[in-house]
């Protein structure tokens, strides 16, 4: 114990046995010797063990019969230790994709609120009065929109672009917003005027105020850079309608207010199919001596069996399907003239 422990075991072994100090280095010298040969022994029967393992291995990668008994000795130990019935199902998987970030979005309802000047907010829930939410001075309340949190919302300017933004990354109501112009690039000399929510599938009918347009596939519109999407094009003195949800072209009619109270319903077969451009001529406008021109004034689509209501001033007129054959007339033809008193039409809604 001394000798393995102690610091200082020569002068301990002194003490303890009453030894000269001769006798202790002479014990102490016994023991280191002795350790000595265990440690070479034990280095020999090692290299005899490892020169023993170097000659087998050599043996098999020279004798290519015996490396391959030996695997199958091996395999045969593997199976009987460990082999049992498959346990789990060699399925085929599709390939990998990369997550969509929507798919983490919740599908809350909120409610989109652009003013005039351009700015945006949503506002959770669809119980919204945006008209009484604050806005900056000279600024004031344009058009909502409800919609749901994981999808994306459309914006259009007065050019005919068209911009997507996600729903869940625009500013909160709980402020008056951000300026679009932050995260859109616009052209020179163009707002927004409006936004609409697309379907996934399906069109949307797009007009000028000039009489012109076109139906075009939803995934038209589509557009995730900042300079947005040139879809309709329009005169120095025309305005974008608001576009119009089309569900189906068959089966499905258009109807065309003026702002000289004429109505048109015709077929959406009518109007071709486009991506861009300024389509063609919808409704035939006249200029009236001494009177503003004529100029599109609405645009909506309707299927068979729907009717239409229209605002005009405190007036109001409702005018259902079997009522409405009585405008059906051919593209790029006047309409008929609403009744009177109720031809400056304010909205027109599908019922």
């Amino acid at each position: 114990r001394i000798i393995r422990y102690e610091e200082q075991p020569k002068q301990q072994l002194i003490a303890r046995f009453d030894l000269s100090e001769l006798q202790s280095e002479a014990i102490l010298n016994l023991r280191l010797r002795h350790l000595a040969k265990l440690e070479e022994m034990q280095i020999k029967k090692e290299q005899s063990e490892l020169d023993a393992e170097r000659k087998r291995l050599q043996a098999l990668l020279d004798s290519p019969a015996k490396f391959k008994k030996l695997l199958i000795e091996e395999l045969e130990a593997i199976i009987t230790e460990f082999g049992d019935e498959r346990r789990s199902r060699i399925v085929s998987r599709v390939e990998a994709k990369a997550l969509d970030e929507k798919a983490l979005v919740s599908a809350d309802p909120v409610t989109l609120v652009l003013s005039t000047k351009g700015w945006i907010r949503a506002a959770k829930g669809h119980e919204i009065d945006a008209k009484a939410l604050s806005y900056k001075v000279g600024d004031e309340w344009l058009m909502s929109l409800q919609g749901r949190s994981n999808q994306d919302v459309i914006f259009f300017d007065t050019k005919g672009r068209f911009y997507q933004l996600p729903v869940h990354d625009l500013p909160s109501a709980r402020g008056q917003g951000e300026p679009l112009t932050g995260r859109l690039t616009p052209p020179s000399g163009a707002s927004f005027m409006g936004m609409m929510m697309l379907p996934e599938s399906g069109f949307v009918l797009l007009a000028s105020s000039g009489g012109y347009g076109f139906i075009a596939p939803v995934d038209t519109l589509i557009s995730k850079n900042k300079s947005g999407k040139a879809v309709l094009t329009v005169g120095d003195d025309e305005k974008v309608l608001p576009p119009c949800v089309c569900t189906q072209i068959e089966h499905h009619y258009l109807a065309a207010v003026s702002t000289q109270g004429r109505l048109l319903v015709l077929a959406a077969e009518d109007l071709p199919e486009m991506t861009k451009g300024k389509g063609q001529k919808i409704l035939a406008l006249k200029s009236t001596k001494g009177s503003d021109d004529d100029q599109l004034l609405a645009i909506v689509a309707l299927s068979e069996g729907q009717g239409l209501q229209m605002i005009a001033g405190k007036r109001q007129l409702t005018l259902k399907w079997a009522e409405l054959q009585d405008y059906r007339g051919a593209r790029a033809t006047r309409g008929q003239l609403l009744p009177r008193g109720l031809q400056k039409v304010e909205a027109v809604t599908v019922i």
